[in-house]
């Protein structure tokens, strides 16, 4: 599945589709606490996160992911935003709770 399949989804969002939205999800992976992300998420993966600071981008990078999504509507920090586009990691939002989210990515073949 591409991040741009995702994106059909009406309940995601892109805030920066200038990026690599035609990278492909190869896994998906659920987390918060930033240490244990860097040591468990795998390369390819869509990665759910409530957290919003710039240090997710970071992790993001460190790990080659495909994307990171952002559920329940948390607000992206404007930093944060600005250092994924220089990245060119995909930042989605969506309203779903994180739980949603890893359902849909699962029926997509995630």
């Amino acid at each position: 599945m591409k991040v741009s399949d995702l994106l059909v989804n009406k309940e995601f969002k892109c805030l920066n589709p200038q990026v690599g939205i035609d990278g492909v999800i190869k896994s998906g992976y659920v987390g918060d606490l930033l240490s244990w992300v860097m040591a468990n998420a795998g390369n390819g993966c869509a990665w759910v996160t409530i957290q919003t600071h710039v240090n997710i981008i970071a992790v993001a990078t460190l790990l080659e992911m495909t994307c990171v999504i952002i559920p329940e509507g948390a607000e992206v920090e404007e930093s944060t935003l600005e250092r994924a586009i220089i990245e060119d990691i995909p930042i989605i939002i969506t309203g779903l709770n994180a739980y949603e989210v890893c359902k849909i990515l699962g029926n997509a073949g995630v």
